[in-house]
């Protein structure tokens, strides 16, 4: 099987984390979000890890701020990138919130997309992160109704990736 990237996204409470971790249950996987690097920082400067509308909007601008200043999410992108062609696992999932950042990592790094969307879940849009969401053309969408259903969709979502060695849409 070839190694596959992922960028993976959807509103918060959407169940992105957890479709990565019921996907562990059937393949090697990686897992890493474009605003980890981002996170750091915020806890340094007090940040409690609240996922409150305000706590979104400061972790939003914050990781904007740091695009522009020196593209710290793109350079660390990168090297999670490059650490998933030295191991041993066979998917990455990369989250990434913002379209533009989504089709630059697409394009980079030969990644098809995923949204995860959750029956009768609202979208965010106190900060332009989570407002943005939907505003991509993804190549899969997963809706997530039951534990059990999206147990049975990373199944077949993985399995489709093993058994056919590429991503179709």
């Amino acid at each position: 099987m070839k190694k596959q990237i992922i960028i993976i996204n959807g509103t918060g409470g959407s169940g992105k984390d957890t479709f990565v971790e019921l996907c562990q249950k059937y393949e090697k996987v990686m897992n890493f979000s474009s605003v980890d690097k981002v996170k750091e920082i915020a806890s340094i400067i007090g940040w409690n890890k609240g996922k409150t509308e305000k706590d979104r909007k400061f972790l939003s601008d914050l990781k904007r701020l740091t695009t522009e200043y020196n593209d710290l999410s793109f350079n660390s992108i990168t090297k999670a990138v490059n650490k998933f062609y030295k191991n041993s696992d066979k998917v990455l999932f990369i989250h990434i919130r913002e379209p533009e950042e989504i089709e630059r990592a697409k394009n980079a790094f030969n990644a098809k997309t995923l949204l995860i969307k959750r029956e009768g879940l609202s979208n965010i849009e106190s900060n332009y992160s989570d407002a943005s969401v939907d505003n991509y053309n993804y190549d899969y969408i997963i809706i997530n109704k039951t534990l059990e259903d999206l147990d049975k969709k990373a199944q077949e979502f993985i399995s489709m990736i093993t058994e056919d060695n590429t991503l179709r849409r």
